[in-house]
């Protein structure tokens, strides 16, 4: 078992105001309001999100990778009808390349602080698996999506010894694309990147730093869970309830590269394992 009021203690003394928002909503239902405002906190100028709310990337500037983490905070709230979703799709016209994939890290990064890996480059990268997926789970009519989706198919389809983040999101695409035999299909392409365990390695990351079954398909009832069998989901949940830290939160396995970095990833994990575990019926 979890200790529930531990990890709000760490949240409490230790994670981003909008985290501890967070926290509250999913564990005593407090209004998304307040969210929503320290979101919007984050946005930029032209439209975007930055300001370190992915915390790799700490430059004032928008990026993709925060527009992201802006997406995933409106889905965990149930709030992809916000009209910042719209706003989004609006901003990823503005910095999508001819073959309608997104940058990973846009030029603004440069002379700010940021993780070694996330290195300004104009080509199209795995956060449009990513953000296409969230906009595919909002519903969304936006213009931008369609030609998202064209790149994320030719690029999964063709995929051949990809691996670490790429298959994450590359699942998060097929788990929300509504094509379903299609998404079926192309999941199995990444199986044999899998381990034993159904663990993913990283390479070039950590010491045996892996991307573990629930966080490759957190969600029941998805097209990802077939290359997961029940015992290999459940002992990734018993592993992550065990991840609890005796200060209450969780962490990350990669790189801590900064003091400020290494604790907004630790409020974030704190609240997704505590969401993760939820939505799996372990807490």
């Amino acid at each position: 078992m979890i200790d529930l009021d531990a990890a709000e203690q760490f949240v409490h003394a230790n994670a981003r105001l909008i985290d501890r928002h967070r926290l509250a909503v999913l564990l005593h239902g407090a209004p998304a309001g307040p969210v929503l405002d320290a979101l919007r906190a984050y946005r930029t100028p032209d439209g975007g999100f930055g300001h370190a709310l992915e915390p790799d990337v700490r430059c004032p500037g928008s990026q993709p990778s925060a527009v992201l983490q802006a997406l995933e905070i409106l889905a965990s709230l149930g709030a992809l009808g916000d009209p910042l979703v719209g706003e989004i799709g609006d901003w990823l016209t503005t910095i999508t390349n001819s073959d309608g994939g997104v940058p990973t890290v846009l030029p603004s990064a440069d002379g700010h602080p940021r993780a070694p890996w996330m290195v300004p480059a104009p080509e199209s990268g795995f956060l449009t698996y990513a953000i296409a997926a969230k906009l595919w789970q909002a519903g969304s009519s936006h213009p931008w999506l369609e030609a998202a989706t064209d790149w994320c198919w030719t690029t999964i389809e063709a995929a051949d010894g990809v691996g670490g983040y790429t298959v994450k999101f590359a699942l998060d695409f097929l788990d929300a694309v509504p094509d379903p035999a299609r998404a079926a299909a192309a999941v199995e392409r990444f199986r044999p990147t899998l381990d034993a365990e159904g663990n993913l390695p990283v390479e070039g990351g950590t010491e045996d730093e892996k991307i573990t079954p629930v966080t490759l398909s957190p969600h029941p009832g998805t097209p990802s869970r077939a290359l997961f069998t029940p015992a290999q989901l459940d002992a990734d949940l018993d592993r992550l309830a065990a991840g609890q830290h005796d200060d209450g939160g969780w962490d990350v396995d990669y790189l801590h590269w900064s003091p400020g970095q290494a604790l907004d990833w630790r409020g974030i994990a704190t609240v997704q394992a505590i969401a993760t575990l939820r939505t799996n019926g372990r807490v």
